[in-house]
């Protein structure tokens, strides 16, 4: 049995733990667990429909013996992404929280469609380092109207971010700003946004639709969280946490 293999078989158990209680629909083909597994695949792949599905059935059919036709495969993916929720990490008393742009055309094709435009991504973690929450948006959006996912943990977090996301109508109670170098818990999200555009090639993403595009974000998002914690996750005695998930690369 090679290397990815026993990888996809213990990625796939560790999914079935995870979410046990969700039921198999009668006429679906695949699993839930399959599902998600296949979508932390294709994050972590981190290509096209098209490639992704083509090195699946290349090189791993047999693990998915009811495998649908690429563009279902895709649609799944959309339909259930609400269950990646199940895989984010619950929040802590500090957390930050900060943007990361995704281009969705090569720049030299840049103004040819007017509706092709650039993708903002917006993620929250706790203070080691694992997601707790994400939203998205367009780049011609301020930081200011993604303060909603900071509400969502009032209370619960205190949440460190640049300038960027002070409002002149008012900020969260729970809002840190936070000056260049001032603080330096900040440095977790550029380690987490280097894993995700080093490893899971997340600066330039190919889906073209709103729904598979957030699709992709909800799998990506849950991808880094599982494999951060792949041998366990247990900060240091200072609050260090090493995270990496270059080892799992595809």
């Amino acid at each position: 049995m090679t290397t990815t293999i026993k990888f996809i078989t213990a990625l796939f158990c560790q999914v079935a733990d995870q979410i046990p209680d969700i039921p198999k629909h009668p006429q679906a083909s695949l699993w839930p667990s399959e599902v998600v597994t296949l979508g932390l695949l294709h994050a972590l792949k981190g290509v096209g429909n098209r490639p992704f599905y083509r090195w699946l059935t290349r090189d791993y059919r047999p693990l998915f013996a009811h495998l649908p036709e690429r563009t279902r495969r895709l649609r799944l993916f959309s339909t259930h992404q609400a269950w990646t929720a199940a895989f984010l990490a619950d929040p802590t008393v500090l957390g930050v929280i900060d943007t990361y742009g995704i281009a969705l055309i090569h720049p030299i094709r840049e103004g040819r469609r007017p509706h092709q435009i650039g993708r903002k991504l917006c993620l929250l973690l706790h203070q080691w380092g694992l997601v707790v929450g994400w939203a998205c948006a367009t780049t011609n959006v301020a930081d200011t109207t993604l303060q909603w996912l900071m509400r969502q943990c009032d209370e619960r977090m205190i949440i460190l971010s640049d300038t960027g996301f002070r409002a002149t109508e008012g900020d969260p109670s729970n809002l840190k700003l936070c000056q260049r170098g001032e603080w330096q818990d900040r440095i977790l999200v550029e380690t987490v946004l280097s894993m995700l555009t080093l490893v899971c090639h997340f600066k330039r993403v190919m889906h073209r639709g709103w729904a598979y595009f957030q699709a992709r974000l909800a799998f990506t998002m849950a991808a880094c969280t599982v494999l951060v914690q792949w041998h366990g996750f247990q900060p240091s005695a200072s609050g260090f946490a090493p995270l990496s998930i270059a080892a799992w690369s595809l």
